[in-house]
This record gives structure tokens, C-alpha cells and sequence, in this order.
């Protein structure tokens, strides 16, 4: 018999970004599984990022459900539609560079919508979907955060109708990095916790996307917790013939605080020491990054190598994937990034060329590229070991043998993780 779940998200096409992929995948494969996917969204949401090709992939049969929402984005704007934009993408700057209005916008961000600015969402979805389940059959309801306002619609309509509820976490809550940012007074902090303490214990099952995550979790929760990580869904595109230059790209925002300077210096030492590197090395940067960044690279030197190309929607990003000669995977080195396992890294993963990370030790992403054995991973005081590694990618660059020798790829596609998925619901 088939079974109808409601998904509640915030995120859905034409958003772009990553925090799309997860559930449009799982939604594209769930049918397979006989499984209706019945998806909540808002219907006049504020997205930082638009990538309208992605809604070619909306199953023709998916019962689409949409209510107004109220966006303190579209007001910040009013003051200042660029420092919305960026906090609104999850760009900080450094507190050291932020300008009075950007502290005061993140201490109303931080403290009048707790969880997120999303939360007025809230009430209003709670009165629709309590109204649609009850005159619907649902057999399961799933949210999926961040925002993590959409679970208190999960654990309100948990409390009300007794519906079976999954929360699906797709970041952390309180222990993602940018979460000490917001400048939270300690009464906001405690509000912050208390409400994940009340999703973690209240739903029937929790989904994470890393082991770390779920550790974390673990002595927050006695709930059943899940690990079903993001993955990918190999994008159809004509051959790609590989770029002619040493490229190493990175896909993807960079933030503020994911500046790996390390980088830049091993980077600058290799086109001083080595003519040849600096005849034939680009840096290529696909994605939102940072003023704090570009400085950075200025800083180095390495202006004058480096193509930064903006934004691009998803099937041009994995363009840039397949032809780049090295991937770039940096996160933050902070022990509060160890959970996070970037979207992307999947589809590097099956792009055939080399990853080359750098991060905290530890990670879900270490363990990853380890056992896929997709590339190298690298802390941020292993600087004679990063930059033996890229000589020795140049070396295989020049030498015409440069790809990667992935293993064990299978069980990390969408249609995989969506079996997964389909057992516990």
C-alpha cells in the first residue's frame, strides 16, 4: 500500500545552493519506493540564491502545497538590501570589519527570531497543516532544517495530531560555527537549547547527515538517530575535455572564516620556487566568496592566478567540476565543523579528479575521502605535506596521469540514501 509523507521544507526550486538537493533528490526517488511525496513550501520566499534550472527536476507528480510566508529579510532590506543579502546567504564578516548597522542587523537576527528568521512561519503552517492532515491521509510527516523554525511545526503538529514525525537535520543547531555569531544575549542561548533539546526528545526518529552529528546528539536524545548522508545524482553532460592549465577550483561559497590562508601561502611559495608552476597554475573560484577572502588572496600575491567566477547554477558547477584538473574542499579548522560534510563532496567524488581538503582533525569528511580514496585530506599545520601534494598533483598534471581512483562510490548516491530513507518511513 502506498504511503503519504509530508514533507515540510523551506528550501525547494528555483532556490539554488545546496540546501536544495537533499530533499529534491529524495522526492525524485521516493515514488520508486511506493512512497508520495506530498512537499510544504513557502509561497513567496525570500532566497539569496535562484537556480531555475533545478526545477526541471520536480517529479511531475508530487502534490505541491505552498502558504504565505513572512520574510525580516524583505524589511532589513529596507535599510540595507546588501547586508541582507549577504547575512541572508550565510556570509559574515569578520567581527573586527563589521559595520555598526551589520552588528545591530545580527543582534535582531541573533535574539528577536529565535530559532531562525524564519520562525513566523511557524504558527501559520501549523493552522494549514493541521487543517490538511486531518482531512488527507498522511501517514508520516518529515522536516528538515535548517531553517530549523520547521521543526517546530513537526513538534507542534506531533503534540497535536499525534502524526508520526521524522527531523531531519541537514546542519547542526546550536554547534554550527555561525550560530556564535549572532551576537545571542545568554537568555537567547538557553532559548536556543531548549528548543533543540525539545525537537531531539520529541521526535519519533531523527535523521542526521554525519556521525558526528549524531554523537553530538546522542547525549541530548534517547530518540532513535539516523545517518543518512548527503550524495549525488550523476548529471548527464556532454564529454568534458579537461582544462589545459594546472586548475585547482573550488565550487562553492566561501565565508569569512573559511579563508584557508595556509592555502594561499603554499600556493605563493610554489609559483616562487618553480617557474614551470607559475606558467601553467590557475585558481578558479565557483561560487559566493568573501571580500575577507579576495583581500587574502590579494595579500599573496595570487591576484593575477586566480578567476573568481560568481555564482553558476548546478549544472554548470558540475561542468567545472568534471573539467578542473584539482578539487578544493576547505572547511573551517574549528572543532565545531568536524559534522559538516559540504553537498559537493560527493560529486567530487564522481567527477574523477582529485580532491585535495583541508579541515579539522577528525572529520566525517576525513573518514570520507579516505575510504572512497577520492583524494587527500590535510590539517591547517600540515604545510609541507600540502604543498609536497600539490607538486606532486602538478607532477601527474604535466606527466598527462591526473585523476582520481574512487572505491566504494555506490552506496553515496541519492538513489541509494533514498532506499535508506524509504526503510524508516
Amino acid at each position: 500500500m502506498k504511503k503519504n509523507v509530508l514533507i515540510v521544507t523551506y528550501y525547494w526550486p528555483p532556490a539554488g545552493g545546496p540546501g536544495v538537493q537533499r530533499w529534491l533528490k529524495f522526492v525524485k526517488y521516493l515514488p520508486e519506493y511506493n512512497i508520495h511525496p506530498i512537499v510544504y513550501i513557502p509561497e513567496n520566499p525570500n532566497y539569496p540564491i535562484l537556480d531555475s534550472s533545478l526545477e526541471q527536476e520536480i517529479p511531475k507528480d508530487v502534490t505541491l502545497l505552498k502558504h504565505p510566508i513572512k520574510e525580516p529579510y524583505k524589511w532589513a532590506a529596507m535599510f540595507s538590501k546588501k547586508k541582507s543579502e549577504t547575512i541572508s546567504k550565510g556570509i559574515i564578516t569578520e567581527a573586527k570589519a563589521q559595520t555598526a548597522l551589520e552588528k545591530l542587523m545580527l543582534y535582531i537576527r541573533g535574539n528577536f527570531f529565535i530559532p531562525d528568521a524564519r520562525v513566523l512561519w511557524v504558527k501559520p503552517s501549523v493552522s494549514f497543516l493541521k487543517n490538511y492532515i486531518s482531512n488527507h491521509d498522511v501517514d508520516a510527516v518529515i522536516t528538515t532544517g535548517p531553517p530549523h523554525s520547521l521543526h517546530l511545526i513537526g513538534l507542534q503538529l506531533k503534540q497535536l495530531l499525534g502524526v508520526k514525525w521524522f527531523a531531519d537535520f541537514r546542519d547542526p543547531w546550536t554547534t554550527i560555527g555561525y550560530h556564535k555569531e549572532l551576537k545571542l544575549t545568554e537568555a537567547s542561548k538557553k532559548k536556543h537549547k531548549d528548543l533543540e533539546r525539545d525537537i531531539l526528545q520529541h521526535a519519533d526518529d531523527i535523521i542526521v547527515t554525519s556521525h558526528v552529528t549524531k554523537s553530538e546528539f546522542k547525549a541530548i536524545t534517547k530518540q532513535p538517530i539516523h545517518v543518512i548522508t548527503n550524495g549525488y545524482d550523476y548529471v548527464k553532460l556532454n564529454e568534458m575535455t579537461l582544462d589545459s592549465k594546472f586548475t585547482m577550483a573550488h565550487i562553492g561559497s566561501l565565508l569569512s572564516k573559511r579563508n584557508p590562508k595556509m592555502l594561499w601561502r603554499v600556493l605563493e611559495d610554489l609559483i616562487n620556487s618553480h617557474n614551470d608552476f607559475a606558467s601553467d597554475f590557475q585558481l578558479h573560484l565557483v561560487g559566493h566568496v568573501s571580500q575577507d577572502v579576495l583581500n587574502s588572496i590579494a595579500g599573496f600575491k595570487l591576484q593575477s592566478f586566480c578567476k573568481n567566477f560568481g555564482y553558476v547554477n548546478h549544472e554548470q558547477a558540475v561542468a567545472f567540476q568534471r573539467k578542473s584538473q584539482v578539487l578544493l574542499l576547505i572547511e573551517i579548522d574549528s572543532p565545531d565543523t568536524k559534522c559538516i560534510i559540504p553537498g559537493k563532496l560527493f560529486e567530487y567524488m564522481v567527477s574523477n579528479r582529485p580532491i585535495l581538503a583541508l579541515g579539522p582533525k577528525a572529520s566525517d569528511v576525513e573518514q570520507i575521502i579516505k575510504e572512497t580514496n577520492t583524494g587527500h585530506y590535510f590539517y591547517y599545520n600540515a604545510y609541507n605535506e600540502l604543498k609536497s601534494q600539490i607538486y606532486s598533483y602538478y607532477l601527474a598534471y604535466k606527466a598527462g596521469n591526473l585523476q582520481s581512483h574512487g572505491i566504494g562510490l555506490q552506496k553515496y548516491s541519492r538513489q541509494s540514501l533514498t532506499a535508506s530513507l524509504a526503510v524508516l518511513v
